[in-house]
């Protein structure tokens, strides 16, 4: 069974993370098909927006146990493989084109990890959602101790990495993370109706924007600042956009006109 289901629904490209029977845990396998996608989708000019969901009960629980055991009894450190998983989730954040996570059932540990990369969230009211690393000795790997707090503040971030519970969606519903909670019924059309409003949006432009907050993350105000002016002065022309302005400011066309 492949790993990683892909349709395109016009122009976006859902990818559907496919080991339902693990609650699509992350393994290598999965990985692997989760960055080629990136390189593929990245590359399409058909493809204006990316949308991650999982199919079965959950969106993703974490990473694979059983892999994790199968490096230890060999002698490996699983670091290794979550070195690859985490320069993939890395890849989603600085993509140029807008991601989206649909959750449902669980996005715990790792599942919580790729749903931080990714630039909007859509969750059924029922999604479990927290870091739960410590529930099992371990410590985050794929950036939720340094992306949590950005997304739902450093109080909340801090409980859910110490502690490891899970809550439901809607205890997320005043931090803005996510962008819509949904009964699981309506999940698959408020994702869809969001991806399409990112993709009405899609074009050079959006994609600069994109690159230019992934850059200015976390860097000083000043800096960030150039960075924005830098970004302004290339798209100017790049985009056309005298143009564009000049067709919003021209007057509208009467039948009169037309005669």
């Amino acid at each position: 069974m492949e790993p990683l289901l892909v349709e395109q629904r016009g122009p976006v490209r859902w990818l559907w993370l496919n080991r339902p029977e693990r609650r699509n845990a992350l393994d290598i396998t999965l990985i692997e098909a989760l960055d080629k996608q990136i390189t593929s989708a990245e590359a399409d000019p058909g493809t204006a927006v990316i949308a991650v969901a999982g199919k079965g009960p959950s969106f993703c629980a974490g990473g694979d146990f059983h892999q994790f055991l199968e490096l230890h009894d060999k002698g490996d450190n699983p670091v290794g493989f979550l070195t690859d998983l985490s320069a993939c989730f890395s890849r989603i954040e600085a993509s140029p084109k807008p991601w989206v996570a649909v959750l449902h059932g669980h996005a715990v540990a790792g599942g919580l990890e790729l749903a931080l990369a990714c630039d909007v969230v859509v969750a059924a009211d029922t999604t479990l959602i927290g870091d739960g690393h410590l529930k099992r000795r371990l410590v985050p790997a794929g950036g939720s101790s340094v992306r949590l707090p950005g997304a739902v503040g450093r109080g909340l971030a801090r409980w859910l990495l110490l502690t490891g519970e899970l809550l439901p969606a809607t205890a997320f519903a005043h931090t803005g993370w996510i962008r819509a909670i949904v009964p699981e019924a309506d999940l698959d059309a408020t994702a869809t109706r969001t991806c399409r409003q990112l993709a009405d949006r899609n074009s050079p432009a959006q994609q600069r924007l994109k690159t230019l907050l992934h850059r200015i993350d976390g860097i000083a105000p000043e800096q960030a600042l150039r960075e924005e002016l830098a970004v302004f002065a290339d798209n100017w022309p790049a985009s056309s956009v005298a143009d564009a302005l000049r067709a919003f400011l021209a007057p509208p066309t009467t039948k009169a006109d037309t005669k």
